[in-house]
């Protein structure tokens, strides 16, 4: 698990000056949570270590572009792998139909998002903030974030227009960033 007083922006400002350790540091305290994150969007080991792998070049090259006033480091790795993965199944044609991956039966040791945002100290704050959130808002942030859906898929999924969707979401994330702010 996570450390909680892991420095990601130090982290992030010692690639950007070309320091190989750092990277190193965020590669052995992140990889595992990330591979998570890309197996829940592609769904295959050998996709997900390639969305890991270009992630953390991406990481390394783009590490002098992260904004602090923007959202933490940590949210900005995170979203470079997500964003990877979403990439990497655009170009390989690998989008997952709604009912496949909504309705699926889920074993019960498999945790769902939820459970893995709380197991993580460093995201008590995002875990408290996404509770206060109604349910229609969290929903719309879960399935995006943590399962990579589109907004069209979560459009589909919970029999909403698109335009729906796309404001319920705009709303959550800056009600996140305000309660998180």
């Amino acid at each position: 698990m996570p450390n909680g007083n892991f420095d990601y922006e130090e982290k992030l400002l010692a690639c950007s000056r070309g320091d190989y350790g750092a990277l190193r540091s965020l590669y052995e305290h992140e990889a595992a949570w990330l591979m998570g994150v890309a197996m829940r969007i592609v769904r295959r080991r050998e996709i997900a270590d390639e969305v890991l792998h270009d992630a953390f070049i991406q990481i390394w090259q783009k590490s002098s572009t992260y904004q602090p006033a923007l959202g933490s480091a940590r949210g900005w790795i995170y979203s470079i792998v997500r964003n990877r993965a979403l990439h990497i199944l655009r170009l390989n044609h690998h989008e997952l139909p709604v009912a496949d991956t909504v309705t699926e039966e889920r074993p019960s040791d498999d945790p769902g998002p939820a459970d893995v945002l709380s197991e993580h100290r460093s995201a008590q704050a995002l875990h408290h903030c996404l509770e206060g959130l109604d349910d229609q808002k969290r929903l719309c942030i879960l399935l995006a974030y943590s399962e990579g859906y589109t907004q069209a898929q979560i459009a589909l999924h919970l029999d909403r227009p698109l335009g729906t969707i796309k404001a319920w979401t705009r709303r959550a994330l800056h009600l996140l960033k305000e309660c998180l702010s």
